[in-house]
């Protein structure tokens, strides 16, 4: 992605330090709303201004505890809020003179997560903290299908970013961001597709420019599992090199949700749900919780793919980044974006041109995909039947010009010897397009 000047990233977080280091002003709870839904709990704090929090449980009895610095409870708060779900009661007192300490009685023990979220709609700034039983797994991996449901495939979407009139970066040899990222993910695509239990949805096929929100909702329609948008990144700095993954940020997730909220005769479906015959209080609760979902998710998966990608060169980054990137606004549909390379270094500008090179990445993208599904299946689909009767993802590997066994080995943290056990070879030699089977320990 063609970036000016100082990397635009870099000048954002940046900013975002130096908004950080002010003190934050004093903040107003001004109202506390609770729900159940889905067997979990969500408690918000409605704010007046941004404000620095903590968390904590406490055991008999059970409590979370909410420590909100440089704030207080306004006047009208007088009388809490009765409990609902796993909330027995609300209790709120001043904390060390400035800070305001909410204590949660449960009803039992709890896992509790929260998060803060910024205006949108009629609502300002927000805290709010999801609350789930302990000593369950998630609903994902112990909900079953009906015996009857035959198991899907998981749908990946794979945008190949800018195209047409749109070249995206160009490098110093000329290389261009839109061909070689169209080229990965048409071989990501293919793997996806070898994949058991899996199937790409390729979202720009050809040299076509698509509009950003236009590939979003592409996903959306297929009912994709996960987006990944492929670009190759640049800066004035040639020296700058490696992989990076990026993920939606909150204030993007935000304006997307007002930006929903706000359109006239709303048809979307929001986890399968419609908002246009619900009211905006339930809209609002609605998209609130299926962002949530989705940038967890996303940040889940993001992580996979840094874990692979590093095992093929350089990470620019190894923890996953955040913006408000208009490809990733998809409320529902877990998105990530791979930076897979500088195109503006000349050495990473040849290695993304190199096939080889480029059928690396692709293996190491889906294997964070597969690492990360069949850790999270969604549970009417073949992987979620795969792993409920033990069986390992199995990882095959094409031979590349310029593979060795000791090389492939190293990748997938097997040993030789294992390698040649699980695929009957007597020796070393491979050969280009040799397909092999990579055991699931050596």
């Amino acid at each position: 992605m063609q970036r000016a000047g100082i990397p635009f990233f870099s000048a954002v977080i940046c900013a975002a330090l130096c908004l950080l280091a002010v003190p934050a002003s004093s903040a107003t709870v001004e109202d506390i709303r609770l729900w159940s839904e889905d067997g979990k709990t969500r408690v918000v704090l409605d704010l007046s201004a941004p404000a620095d929090h903590t968390l904590f449980t406490l055991p008999r009895p059970d409590r979370v505890v909410v420590d909100v610095r440089n704030s207080r409870l306004a006047e009208r708060l007088a009388e809490l809020p009765q409990g609902t779900g796993y909330v027995r009661g609300i209790r709120a007192a001043r904390r060390d003179g400035d800070d305001l300490r909410i204590v949660l009685d449960l009803e039992r023990s709890v896992r509790p997560r929260s998060f803060s979220a910024g205006p949108y709609g009629r609502y300002g700034d927000r805290l709010v903290i999801d609350l789930a039983e302990t000593g369950i797994p998630e609903p994902v991996k112990t909900v079953r299908p009906r015996p009857d449901a035959k198991p899907r495939d998981l749908v990946i979407a794979v945008d190949p970013g800018h195209g047409g009139r749109d070249p995206g970066a160009i490098g110093q040899g000329r290389t261009r961001e839109k061909d070689v990222v169209l080229a990965i993910g048409r071989k990501l695509a293919a793997r996806i597709d070898a994949e058991p239990g899996m199937r790409a949805v390729l979202v720009r096929k050809n040299d076509s420019l698509i509009p950003l929100r236009e590939r979003m909702e592409y996903a959306r329609r297929h009912r994709a599992d996960l987006f990944v948008s492929i670009h190759a990144d640049a800066v004035r700095d040639k020296r700058a090199r490696g992989s990076s993954v990026w993920v939606l940020s909150l204030k993007g997730a935000s304006d997307e949700a007002a930006h929903r909220l706000a359109e006239q005769n709303n048809t979307h479906l929001i986890g399968g749900v419609a908002l246009s015959d619900k009211d905006e209080d339930l809209a609002s609760i609605l998209l609130d919780l299926s962002q949530n979902a989705s940038l967890g998710a996303s940040m889940e998966v993001g992580k996979k793919v840094i874990d692979e990608l590093a095992k093929v060169g350089t990470v620019h980054k190894r923890t996953v980044q955040q913006a408000g990137f208009a490809v990733l606004k998809s409320p529902d549909v877990p998105s990530i974006l791979v930076e897979t390379a500088f195109i503006s270094n000349p050495s990473e500008e040849r290695k993304l041109k190199d096939r080889n090179h480029q059928e690396r990445l692709a293996d190491a993208i889906l294997g964070g995909i597969r690492n990360y599904f069949y850790a999270n299946p969604p549970p009417d689909s073949w992987v979620a039947q795969a792993v409920r009767d033990g069986r390992e993802p199995e990882v095959k590997h094409v031979i590349s010009r310029g593979d060795t066994l000791s090389e492939i080995a190293t990748r997938y943290n097997v040993s030789v010897s294992s390698i040649r056990a699980v695929n009957n070879l007597a020796g070393d030699r491979i050969r280009i397009g040799q397909v092999l089977r990579i055991p699931s320990d050596g």
